[in-house]
């Protein structure tokens, strides 16, 4: 494996929220999928490197069910949360709460984009489990290095 290729968000409104993740967060649309009959399927925004996120609406009518299971937020990493709060908050975005070093040791703070899905906004401390782990494993093979049977540079997972 080389890494996280995206994650996928169901959206109510593709426009509503696709001007949210470009205007708020400065995400870049990649490109479009579309269905055999040529209507919109997903829409994916670039973050950076291979990482995207992908955009699904949600198909007219029912109710929206939020599962008990499954997956309960994104994380996206940033290099300086303080600048990255400063730079949201010039953009009219506002925390959900206040930045707080996590139980990992990280310092995080949480938004919620228009449909209310969560994302947490991470910069990994040099004291953090994640920083201290990738610290520890630098220069060993990754599991799934071998996936394909060809070995992997040490960039990839």
């Amino acid at each position: 494996m080389r890494g996280l290729g995206h994650v996928a968000i169901r959206v109510k409104n593709f426009q509503r929220s696709l001007q949210w993740y470009i205007d708020m967060l400065g995400l870049e649309e990649a490109f479009r999928l579309y269905r055999d009959d040529g209507t919109l399927m997903a829409i994916y925004l670039y973050i950076n490197g291979d990482n995207f996120i992908e955009l699904f609406e949600k198909p007219d009518g029912g109710e929206v069910v939020v599962p008990e299971l499954g997956l309960v937020h994104v994380c996206l990493h940033v290099e300086n949360l303080k600048q990255t709060l400063d730079e949201l908050a010039a953009r009219g975005l506002k925390p959900t709460g206040e930045p707080r070093r996590g139980r990992a040791g990280a310092l995080q703070c949480w938004i919620t984009d228009p449909d209310g899905n969560r994302i947490e906004l991470m910069e990994m401390l040099p004291d953090s489990q994640q920083a201290l782990f990738l610290k520890k494993e630098e220069g060993r093979r990754r599991p799934g290095s071998f996936v394909d049977g060809r070995p992997r540079p040490h960039g990839d997972i």
